[in-house]
């Protein structure tokens, strides 16, 4: 091939990779826009995925119409990911635990708490037993010291009802994580999770949200000659729905309160709304601020999950 052959080679391939790159971009500007127009909603993983794809899939629709903007409900993996997305503004409006919903606003400066449901100002967390342990009904905390040398599951390591808030009383009451079997509590990554391994003996012990442990008894997921309740903790402030600065600009002047003022109006007057409500386990959503959770990240920062 001659000089000028090969020149000619190298003139095709530069103009063909320049009209490539042209055509990227042109494509990745509308996708861009595209995602912008949409408001992104996530929650944590803390049950089972067929439960929480309906729940937020029905919020979806329902939001999207009050709002008249499209309304998408991403999954996530894990705790932290719902933490990480919403960090990085994959996820607008997320439904957080205590623990995860502080975290998330110390990383993104700007979001704000908009809204609870009306059993989270008060919210409690149970520690049941499997009956082949020989454990009763605790009559007082300080009888969480009968925990020492069992094996005891907590939830996800982020969960404020399944984790952060049963071992804040464990610990209130001299019960340290070091001093359950095997040097520390095992972790089956959900509240439903919780009850499967504890009912089947695979941990003598669980601690675990109680709207998720009154919702597996009515459905009838609980066996009561194998699994019992024997401690309930005191009540403090536990879900919350967390949204990112800037929708605002993206959706328009007043999006916000917009926002929150959809998810405060949810009723159980409309068929969507009564779903939704008993999905979540409320009668409705009540204003909350960021000032609500201080215990949480105190808490937090107590046991090392907030730095």
């Amino acid at each position: 091939m001659s000089v000028r052959e090969r020149r000619a080679v190298v003139a095709t391939g530069l103009i063909a990779g320049l009209a490539l790159t042209a055509s990227v971009s042109s494509c990745g500007a509308p996708q861009n826009d595209a995602k912008q127009s949409v408001l992104q909603i996530g929650a944590i993983p803390d049950q089972n995925p067929e439960k929480l794809n309906r729940l937020y899939g029905t919020l979806s629709a329902e939001l999207s119409e009050k709002l008249d903007v499209p309304v998408r409900y991403a999954p996530v993996s894990n705790y932290a990911a719902a933490v990480s997305a919403f960090r990085t503004g994959s996820l607008d409006l997320v439904w957080f635990g205590g623990l995860t919903g502080v975290q998330a606003r110390l990383q993104t400066p700007g979001a704000r708490v908009l809204a609870q449901r009306d059993i989270d100002a008060e919210f409690t967390s149970v520690f049941i037993a499997n009956g082949a342990s020989g454990l009763r009904p605790f009559t007082s905390a300080d009888q969480l010291v009968e925990l020492k040398g069992r094996r005891l599951a907590f939830g996800s390591e982020s969960s404020t009802s399944g984790r952060l808030m049963p071992q804040f009383f464990m610990g209130e009451n001299g019960m340290k994580p070091e001093d359950l079997a095997g040097g520390g509590p095992g972790f089956s990554g959900s509240h439903d999770a919780t009850v499967a391994v504890v009912q089947s003996g695979a941990y003598e012990v669980g601690a675990l949200n109680e709207q998720v442990w009154r919702s597996n008894v009515a459905d009838g997921r609980v066996d009561p000659g194998k699994v019992s309740v024997i401690w309930r903790t005191p009540p403090y402030v536990d879900y919350h729905w967390v949204v990112r600065p800037g929708l605002d600009e993206r959706f328009g002047k007043g999006f916000t309160n917009k926002l929150q003022n959809a998810l405060l109006d949810l009723s159980a007057d409309t068929e969507n709304g009564a779903t939704i409500l008993e999905l979540f386990g409320a009668e409705r959503f009540i204003p909350a601020k960021d000032e609500d959770y201080v215990m949480i990240e105190t808490v937090g920062r107590q046991l090392g999950k907030i730095r």
